[in-house]
């Protein structure tokens, strides 16, 4: 299979000892009696350097009623244990009947057969009163798609992330150049190939847009809002190169009356690049 369109000039290059932590996370987050649920869903988005860790976490019952906070924390390698701690509330949907709160994570990296799994507990306090929350456990996996998408429009996580970032340098090859019709450019990105769990991150610009994500047969889709006469461009980062290297991906570029489909194909020591512009008027 084959690779995606994203990142700039070098590889994503993301380490937590042997352990690569960063991505998504997703399960169950129990609390004992006095909760407004026994049972929770619980999504982290997690980036790491070295023994750092910093992400987003939605805690929900299901995607109206949701709490969002960012999180920072710590890694022992030698351990593999992972403390988060709650810092900001930045988004709440709940009943009123209900109350948030801010939690502390403790959890331990295992191995499940073919997947990675986070388990432990957690304790917190009401976001309000500060009073002490019913505690629970946890247990999450690691997935390729989130629940709650990072939003394009959300440039603090994407700057986060970005600052993050450890990368190598790889070569790069154009692909192709194009000229658009508009400024609104909508891109999708597709496997090109059989679908076996080649993930990708992009840049635009030297900009990250989206953080590892995972082709399949189901579009990833950004638009961008392009100034005329600028010169863009997109570059192809693989994360994995799946179980059928090299990675390949089918991009669809669709701007006014312009669509164009660019096969792109990217490996471990090389990246594919798209350039456009949008014709002045």
């Amino acid at each position: 299979m084959k690779v995606l369109f994203m990142m700039a000039g070098m590889l994503l290059y993301l380490v937590s000892g042997a352990q690569d932590l960063n991505g998504i996370w997703r399960g169950s987050l129990t609390q004992e009696p006095g909760g407004c649920f026994p049972v929770y869903k619980l999504e982290i988005q997690l980036i790491s350097s070295g023994t750092n860790v910093e992400g987003y976490a939605f805690d929900y019952y299901d995607k109206t009623r949701f709490v969002k906070h960012h999180f920072k924390g710590t890694y022992n390698a030698t351990d593999k244990k992972l403390i988060l701690k709650e810092d900001q509330l930045l988004e709440v949907q709940i009943p009123y009947d209900c109350v948030v709160c801010t939690k502390i994570y403790e959890l331990v990296y295992t191995k499940e057969q073919t997947r990675d799994a986070l388990s432990g507990s957690w304790t917190g306090v009401e976001a309000e009163s500060k009073r002490p929350c019913p505690a629970g456990k946890i247990t999450l996996y690691k997935e390729f798609q989130p629940d709650f998408p990072t939003s394009l429009t959300d440039s603090s996580q994407l700057v986060n992330q970005q600052s993050l970032l450890k990368v190598k340098q790889r070569t790069t090859e154009l692909v192709q150049t194009l000229v658009l019709d508009s400024p609104t450019i909508k891109i999708d990105l597709y496997d090109n190939a059989e679908i076996d769990n080649d993930t990708v991150t992009i840049f635009l610009n030297d900009r990250l847009l989206l953080y590892q994500q995972r082709l399949t047969n189901q579009a990833l889709s950004v638009t961008v809002k392009a100034v005329a006469g600028e010169v863009y461009e997109l570059i192809m980062y693989a994360d994995n190169l799946g179980s059928i290297p090299p990675n390949t991906a089918l991009m669809t570029v669709s701007s006014g009356r312009d669509k164009y489909e660019v096969r792109l194909s990217a490996s471990d020591k090389k990246n594919a690049a798209v350039r456009f512009r949008v014709r002045e008027r």
